[in-house]
């Protein structure tokens, strides 16, 4: 195949019939535009214009190259144009976690859509780390250190470690330490490794005999908010709960850069723009 940029020199030529208007039309020059027309004219061997008065016209050839040229452009115009009407109108599709999703983002959304009715959002909240390229995805929320390469990544949220509990289980007990709560009951999510490293690191027995499991942070979240004992989360997924008086603070910890990201590829369209900065204005 010749190069692209020659075709389109070309039919940019033959439908202006003039090397100017043509160079003007591509914000080329005049000799661009000629090389490009005698590359083409290398690649077929054959004549395709020739001068004619102050402009110029095709050959035979250059008349027939010229209506394929045009219908493939329009081919590829239309293709183009069909795939950004489908991306304009195709909701936005969100990875995050569960925790995330129903006590962060679903009870800020409906804020969005009064603002930006003509969006559409699709969740998929999973544990399984969403693969951005090849899963459809236009961003993830990601917890970590902010740290992924090849994608743009900016803070939304902190991960303020905070231990919650209700007022009815803490009733009037005191504590000294931290370590003195880890004869209290602890409510963990059996997959959540870096709980069990911090509750080890603080004197905490991950595994004691009082503690409970649970598969998802959700339910995790459940059974602290009916009383069942102590619980470790950030404090982005638990901000209301403290707010509405549900929960109660008993220690918090600055965990460093460990936060709340969002990630996308970095080539952003205008629909994920508009749901990107109003994400970071309400967080």
């Amino acid at each position: 195949m010749p190069s692209l940029a020659g075709l389109k020199a070309f039919e940019a030529t033959a439908r202006q019939q003039n090397y100017s208007a043509a160079a003007r039309e591509l914000n080329v020059t005049d000799a661009a535009i000629r090389q490009h027309i005698r590359g083409l004219e290398n690649f077929f061997g054959r004549s395709l214009v020739v001068r004619s008065g102050r402009g110029v016209a095709l050959t035979a050839n250059g008349t027939r190259l010229a209506a394929a040229v045009t219908s493939g452009f329009l081919t590829l115009q239309t293709g183009i144009e069909a795939l950004r009407k489908d991306e304009e109108t195709r909701p936005l599709k969100i990875a995050l976690t569960p925790a995330f999703a129903e006590n962060w983002l679903m009870p800020r959304l409906g804020l969005f859509w009064a603002e930006h009715p003509e969006i559409e959002i699709e969740l998929s909240p999973s544990l399984k780390l969403a693969d951005l390229k090849d899963g459809g995805f236009d961003m993830a929320i990601r917890y970590g250190r902010g740290i992924w390469p090849g994608y743009h990544s900016e803070l939304l949220a902190s991960a303020e470690y905070v231990v919650v509990a209700t007022g009815a289980f803490l009733a009037d007990r005191k504590f000294k330490s931290l370590a003195e709560l880890g004869k209290l009951p602890w409510l963990f999510e059996a997959s959540r490794t870096e709980h069990q490293l911090w509750a080890e690191e603080r004197g905490i027995d991950f595994h004691a005999g009082q503690n409970k499991f649970y598969p998802t942070n959700s339910l995790v979240l459940s059974a602290a908010r009916a009383g069942y004992g102590l619980s470790l989360q950030a404090y982005a997924l638990v901000e209301r709960d403290l707010e509405d008086g549900r929960l109660i603070k008993v220690f918090s910890e600055d965990p460093g850069t460990l936060a709340y990201y969002l990630v996308t590829r970095r080539e952003r369209h205008k629909k994920l723009v508009t749901f990107a900065e109003w994400l970071k204005e309400n967080a």
